[in-house]
């Protein structure tokens, strides 16, 4: 069966200004950034990145790609019949196809940002939006300058709906991503301690957060967290850009999307809502509170856009925590198994609260531990020893029996922590590896968290490595 279109070469052409090279198909099925995994009929962009240049790999990338766009001054090393577009800058073409992605695109687009639970809140819009039409959203975190044009360009025109998530570690950044994509419905999770190093204070981060709400075009609406100290400013942001319906969401009296009640339990969490005036009662297929609360600004935003309010609902049921944010992995040990909760992805002070109180949540086996391994939380400024200390009462308060820590900032918490609950410290990740593998046995649930920098991922695989691993579905450890 043939790949549907998803550019025809001349739009292409059309949108970035390009010059042909090369015998070149009519339409392309994907556009692809990565030579390693392009496929047969997409196009590869040649991004220069930070650290490799996207010119070096064009060679290969056409073994399989349809056609490669190439910078003006990089043209000259490829073969005069390599199948090419040529343009002067090829991330600001991508751009410029993204922007004609969003001219020819007639169904709605929602964008996502805060500081926690971006990811999370996108992949809950996928999930609920597409059980009522078509809907295209940004693959893993593709939530930054080159991520957002490519999932933005990627996006068909017969798209219902389409979500998209944008980050930032500085001011400025979110602005012309939002004007990019221009979003129908703004979402802000929420404004936490991340970044502090460059943004200073929970105001300048709220602050480049509504950046989100200069893309909004008229008759649009900003969902913003009504349980958050910065409700009020970013909605007099959102209304200083022209942002006229701003819909509210949270446990708060007044938020117009409201949490009545909710159970969270090991594996998942119920909830009873009332959403724009209707009472909902659903169940969310993850566990944690702050999903629970996000799911209210899910209903929010798909009720705005026109979708079947009450199938996605009940779609968030099917919702599963992602590799690197969540997953559970079954490990077998001598004795019996444990569980392994993947949050390897990123941390900051409010995600690893989330996550320990996930891990509170858990349901131990016979002579099992809950059992915290924390790596530093970056990017914290100078209250960076103070927020990594705070944590040890998240610690108490979840009942967390043993803490495993990495790094310099987390010798902060280390010293806050009872003598009880201590596990084990080391510099770094490679260092604390060695103490955490021969330390669990079968029934302990093991939580594993840090920055991306504290490389945390590779004692997940690690544990993997050394006990047999599966994905869980059914876990005799942990039951809702």
């Amino acid at each position: 069966m043939t790949a549907r279109a998803l550019w025809t070469v001349e739009a292409m052409v059309s949108a970035m200004g390009a010059e042909r090279q090369g015998q070149l198909p009519a339409s392309i099925a994907g556009l692809s950034i990565d030579s390693r995994s392009v496929a047969p009929g997409e196009a590869f962009f040649a991004i220069r990145g930070d650290r490799r240049d996207g010119h070096d790999f064009v060679v290969d990338a056409l073994t399989n790609a349809a056609l490669a766009v190439v910078a003006a001054d990089r043209r000259a090393q490829f073969p005069g019949d390599a199948p090419l577009l040529v343009v002067p800058d090829v991330l600001s073409a991508l751009r410029e196809l993204a922007a004609a992605a969003r001219r020819r695109m007639r169904g709605k687009v929602i964008g996502v940002t805060g500081s926690v639970g971006k990811t999370g809140t996108k992949e809950a819009l996928r999930l609920a939006l597409s059980k009522d039409g078509e809907t295209h959203a940004s693959v893993a975190s593709y939530n930054n300058q080159w991520g957002v044009p490519l999932s933005l360009a990627r996006c068909p025109s017969s798209t219902r709906y389409a979500v998209f998530e944008m980050g930032m570690n500085h001011p400025g950044e979110i602005a012309p991503l939002a004007r990019l994509v221009r979003p129908d419905v703004a979402v802000i999770t929420t404004i936490a301690p991340v970044h502090l190093e460059f943004l200073g204070s929970l105001a300048n981060i709220a602050d480049a957060k509504a950046e989100i709400f200069l893309g909004v075009p008229p008759g649009g609406a900003a969902v913003i967290n009504r349980d958050i100290g910065q409700f009020a400013r970013l909605e007099e942001r959102a209304h200083q850009a022209g942002v006229e319906r701003v819909i509210s969401f949270g446990e708060h009296a007044q938020a117009d999307a409201r949490l009545i009640k909710c159970a969270l339990h090991a594996r998942c969490s119920t909830v009873e809502a009332q959403i724009l005036g209707t009472r909902f009662s659903y169940k969310i297929g993850a566990p944690g509170r702050h999903l629970v609360i996000n799911s209210l600004a899910v209903l929010a935003a798909a009720e705005v856009v026109g979708a079947d309010i009450a199938l996605a609902a009940l779609a968030l049921a099917e919702l599963q925590a992602a590799p690197g944010r969540g997953a559970p992995i079954t490990i077998e040990l001598s004795g019996g198994s444990a569980l392994l909760l993947d949050e390897s992805y990123n941390a900051n002070p409010a995600s690893v609260e989330a996550a320990l109180g996930v891990l509170g949540r858990s349901v131990i086996g016979p002579q099992g531990r809950r059992i915290a391994v924390l790596g530093d939380m970056l990017e914290l400024g100078p209250t960076g020893p103070d927020l990594h200390r705070g944590l040890a009462d998240a610690v108490v308060a979840n009942d967390i029996d043993l803490i495993f820590c990495c790094g310099p900032m987390m010798h902060a918490l280390w010293h806050a922590l009872p003598a009880n609950r201590r596990g084990g410290y080391a510099a770094d990740s490679a260092a604390l590896e060695a103490q955490v593998l021969p330390a669990i046995r079968a029934g302990d649930v093991v939580m594993v968290k840090g920055s991306l920098g504290s490389r945390m991922a590779p004692i997940v695989k690690a544990l993997q490595r050394a006990y047999p691993r599966h994905e869980t579905m059914a876990n005799a450890s942990v039951q809702s």
